[in-house]
């Protein structure tokens, strides 16, 4: 059986390189790993507890922690926005925190990765992404990190997926969430 891993994009923008990172994680995950690309976030509403209340959860937030509920693990790939993560990846994790101690977050293997224009890859937007999962529920898969600098320049010509020290990496990372989830 197969470890579904439930994968989160930070940016919405159609040229995003973390789009294309993400399309590298489905086409490099090893044997025996599900990478699944999330579509919709961007029709999330802003997590307001006065709407999250049971038979009446926005379709948007039901979908989302169904589809996360079914994942062995969770996979954010994360741009960084002013030296954090975006919004848009924020309210995903506060989506699927609740109901506290139950959420689709919670004892859920977990890593995040990204690319970034600066020079450290978008280290401090994974770092906070990390942080709201862990306080989530979620259990970090601490040996699967990966934050790649310069993208605007490394990937102006090669998609992320054809790049072989990219796509080796991202294969080692869903390699290191599959041990985590089955261990699980």
């Amino acid at each position: 059986m197969a470890t579904n891993v439930l994968t989160l994009v930070g940016s919405l923008r159609s040229g995003s390189t973390n789009k294309q990172l993400a399309e590298a994680a489905v086409a490099n995950a090893p044997e025996g790993v599900d990478v699944n690309v999330y579509e919709g976030l961007e029709n999330l509403p802003f997590y307001n507890e006065d709407i999250d209340v049971e038979g009446q959860v926005p379709a948007a937030a039901a979908e989302l922690r169904a589809a996360a509920g079914a994942a062995d693990a969770l996979l954010l790939v994360s741009p960084e926005y002013n030296g954090t993560m975006p919004a848009v990846l924020k309210n995903a994790i506060d989506w699927l925190s609740r109901p506290y101690g139950a959420g689709a977050t919670s004892n859920k293997p977990a890593a995040v990765i990204g690319t970034a224009f600066g020079q450290f890859g978008g280290v401090w937007a994974q770092d906070e992404a990390r942080k709201a999962l862990e306080i989530a529920g979620a259990k970090l898969v601490e040996d699967a990190k990966l934050s790649i600098p310069n993208s605007v320049v490394r990937f102006a010509e090669t998609h992320a997926k054809d790049d072989a020290e990219v796509a080796g990496q991202v294969a080692g990372v869903l390699k290191s969430i599959q041990v985590a989830a089955e261990a699980n």
